[in-house]
């Protein structure tokens, strides 16, 4: 009988916090009021993106863009009247942002100026996007979450091809949140955070999706979070409710834990760095920005063209 080797487990290190200048503390936040309880948030970092030498992260309840050099210099890039979550570069430089308000967003992040990009399908609000992921062809994959759950598992994912077409592939989703594609592009997976699992979605030639099946299941009060794809072709699990980082084998066994040091919402995460190696998190409830060194870095990242 074959018997797994239980996982490396190491923590990260912080890298920077959102500084003090930046912190607010209103204390009627409509994001604080349906997903903290009330409590006064002073920001919660998302979204993390490497470009141009820098980590660009969200700030959810306060519609914010920051750009983070790797010495912890802060920069507000954009701030509006919004709930951005998810976010990448596109090939044209903008970035597309997943905002929970208003649907798929661009940020222009030469001046700051961020526009609407989908808002509606057939005249109908998403419930609250979260995040997306490009395939090498331009096509655009997001996820619907919303307020759904284990109680109402109607979540969505969609694809947008380039040419405007919006697909949904998934309508029965328990709270549909991060996604990557295998190296392949032929496997979509899907963190469903309520479900406490993550989902491998089959992606047919013709691009419909076939048995769909759970890839991995997690443990805790939030499961998965955001998910990134390392080079060869481990699957790397942001769960926020154990402040772990899951590095899995193509077989879904643990190979690596990262922890955080720092507070217990370890909610997304990237690859960057000067060399690519570096895994970079967002650790939400204390505004802190982790690293840690790989021997690997990630897959390649593709931007689309946007509409």
């Amino acid at each position: 009988m074959l018997l797994l080797q239980p996982p490396v487990v190491r923590d990260a290190t912080v890298l920077s916090r959102l500084p003090d200048s930046f912190r607010r503390q209103d204390r009627d936040n409509a994001w604080s009021r349906a997903n903290r309880g009330g409590a006064v948030t002073d920001s919660f970092l998302e979204g993390p993106v490497w470009s141009d030498g820098h980590l660009w992260v969200t700030d959810i309840p306060y519609g914010r863009v920051f750009r983070v050099s790797m010495q912890g210099d802060w920069e507000l890039v954009a701030e509006y009247d919004g709930e951005p979550n998810g976010m990448k570069r596109m090939a044209d430089g903008d970035f597309l942002i997943t905002d929970y308000r208003n649907g798929l967003m661009r940020l222009d992040a030469r001046t700051g100026t961020v526009t609407p990009l989908l808002e509606r399908r057939n005249s109908e609000r998403f419930r609250g996007v979260n995040d997306l992921t490009f395939d090498a062809a331009g096509n655009l994959y997001f996820t619907d979450q919303g307020q759904t759950g284990m109680h109402d598992p109607t979540g969505r994912v969609y694809r947008l091809s380039p040419d405007g077409r919006l697909d949904a592939l998934l309508t029965n989703a328990p709270s549909p949140n991060g996604l990557v594609l295998s190296p392949d592009e032929r496997v979509l997976y899907v963190a469903m955070t309520r479900g406490n699992c993550v989902w491998r979605v089959p992606l047919q030639a013709d691009g419909s999706v076939s048995k769909v099946g759970q890839f991995f299941t997690s443990y805790g009060p939030s499961g998965p979070d955001g998910l990134t794809m390392r080079a060869d072709g481990c699957l790397l699990v942001a769960n926020p409710g154990l402040g772990y980082v899951w590095v899995l084998s193509h077989r879904a066994e643990p190979v690596e834990v990262i922890r955080t040091p720092v507070g217990a919402s370890l909610t997304n995460l990237c690859f960057g760095g000067p060399d690519g190696k570096t895994l970079l998190m967002t650790e939400s409830t204390t505004g802190t920005i982790l690293s840690a060194r790989m021997e690997q870095g990630g897959a390649p990242v593709h931007g689309g063209r946007g509409a």
